[in-house]
């Protein structure tokens, strides 16, 4: 999962005026605060901060993002949204995640509260020819929050660092007149929690579950027991690797999301729900299915195509109802 080549370069510019250490300093606090759950936000004090922020969470947060877009829109294949707002869009990441998957947008608003991230997200938008004219509007996220109709509205790991007490409204004015949510955290339990109860909002506002979920019933995994979430893989750049003391060339960037709509969806019969375990002609796959239910399935070389096509398959891919 590669960054649009004009990000990439327009991120490398915008650390390129700070020390490798200041970045490192910045991204081992950013890193710890994550890591202990008080939010990486709240540790965003100084411009370097911000372009260390950027470099260190933009390229992860945009390849999450844009997962689950693209298993969105491969189910909802007439929509063509006009016009999306991101909320709590940080740098901008969803934004263009959105625009390379959906190419009809036209109108783009997104809200953050923080005047420091919104420069750098406009000028890492202002190299991209289709992200020019977004509007940035400097706000903090809360019920009933005036805000223009959209076609898209997202929201990528913001949801969980607002007061818990808020999120179930905040997640139905995200809903209101919008033809698609979708809604993306982390990749732990209590990221997985957040998007549990937000997916619970927008089923019960009429809106169809449409990814990673093949039902719109009650979800078949406990929050505290265990947990749904997916995985992507995406490069590090060796600017990547300096400011993260990283030596692997990849990292894997786990996330939970949900999509919901109100257009015409197909649906998966089932996803999966774990990486593939291969064994000598048999893979196990642990499946989420229609029948709002979690099942493992055993698919033998007896069985031809299905389990060629289990080889290939991936953690979080659609798979077809084989009873």
């Amino acid at each position: 999962m590669l960054l649009p080549d004009e990000l990439r370069a327009a991120l490398d510019n915008a650390v390129s005026g700070y020390s490798p250490q200041d970045l490192s300093d910045s991204v081992a606090r950013l890193t710890q605060s994550y890591r202990t759950g008080t939010g990486g936000g709240t540790h965003i004090r100084s411009r370097a901060d911000v372009a260390a922020y950027a470099a260190y969470r933009m390229p992860a947060t945009y390849a999450a993002a844009a997962t689950a877009m693209r298993q969105a829109a491969t189910l909802t294949p007439g929509f063509r949204p006009r016009t999306h707002l991101d909320v709590g869009g940080g740098t901008g990441a969803a934004i263009w995640a959105a625009d390379r998957t959906w190419g009809s947008l036209e109108q783009i608003t997104v809200i953050e509260h923080d005047p420091h991230i919104i420069d750098l997200g406009k000028r890492l938008a202002r190299t991209s020819g289709s992200l020019r004219g977004v509007t940035w509007r400097q706000a903090s996220v809360r019920p009933g929050l005036d805000r223009p109709p959209a076609d898209l509205v997202t929201m990528s790991y913001a949801l969980g660092e607002l007061p818990e007490a808020q999120r179930r409204e905040i997640v139905g004015w995200l809903a209101a007149d919008a033809a698609m949510v979708i809604v993306v955290e982390p990749g732990t339990p209590a990221g997985y929690a957040t998007v549990a109860e937000a997916r619970e909002v927008l089923a019960a506002r009429g809106l169809t579950i449409v990814a990673p979920c093949p039902h719109d019933g009650p979800c078949p995994i406990v929050p505290g027991r265990d947990w749904c979430h997916f995985s992507v893989r995406l490069p590090r750049s060796s600017l990547h690797r300096r400011i993260k003391a990283g030596t692997l060339s990849f990292e894997d960037e786990k996330f939970s999301y949900v999509a919901a709509t109100t257009v015409p969806a197909e649906r998966a019969e089932a996803r999966i729900l774990r990486h593939p375990v291969k064994r000598k002609g048999v893979v196990s796959l642990r499946l989420c299915t229609g029948d709002d239910e979690v099942s493992d399935v055993i698919v033998s070389k007896r069985q031809g195509d299905l389990y060629r096509a289990a080889r290939d398959a991936d953690w979080g891919d659609a798979w077809p109802r084989t009873e």
